[in-house]
């Protein structure tokens, strides 16, 4: 998955980078043009011809990389997501399709302390981390601590 989407990317950004670099080109022979004439109507050509158009590069190019860079990170989230809620439920029928489910169904809450969700023990984001600790009840209800979207877990287990 990773790969088949990372190759989508890069070629976009390529172009913006070229882009940028084209259109950086147009716009220093442009002003040079422009600087050596001492005439607004002989300096209007090399703005025709090279300074509007490289600024229009620089533009499209600045577009592409934040394009390009937007579908990496949307690439990364989509890959990140999808080890963390890999979990098979046991209630899937023969089509395949499960019925929504938690990815964490244990009891005790754990917090990551200067975090900002709270979490069933088992939840893929806080299993195994020794810095995890019990959730403060005062956190919760002083609404400084929200429910994570892996494990949902419920408000009353709180």
């Amino acid at each position: 998955m990773r790969t088949a989407r990372l190759r989508t990317v890069h070629p976009v950004l390529w172009a913006g980078w070229a882009a940028l670099a084209a259109g950086a080109v147009l716009c220093v022979i442009g002003w040079y043009g422009v600087s050596g004439e001492r005439f607004a109507e002989r300096q209007l050509p090399y703005l025709a011809s090279c300074t509007v158009p490289g600024a229009a590069l620089i533009i499209a190019g600045s577009l592409l990389l934040t394009h390009g860079r937007g579908a990496l990170a949307a690439a990364r989230v989509e890959e990140l997501y999808g080890l963390l809620v890999a979990v098979e439920p046991a209630d899937a029928d023969e089509s395949g399709h499960a019925a929504a489910a938690p990815a964490a169904v244990s009891g005790d809450l754990l917090m990551v302390p200067g975090g900002t969700l709270w979490h069933r023990a088992d939840c893929p984001l806080v299993a195994g981390k020794a810095e995890a600790v019990p959730v403060d009840a005062k956190l919760v209800r002083g609404g400084e601590l929200g429910p994570c979207p892996i494990c949902e877990p419920a408000e009353a287990d709180g």
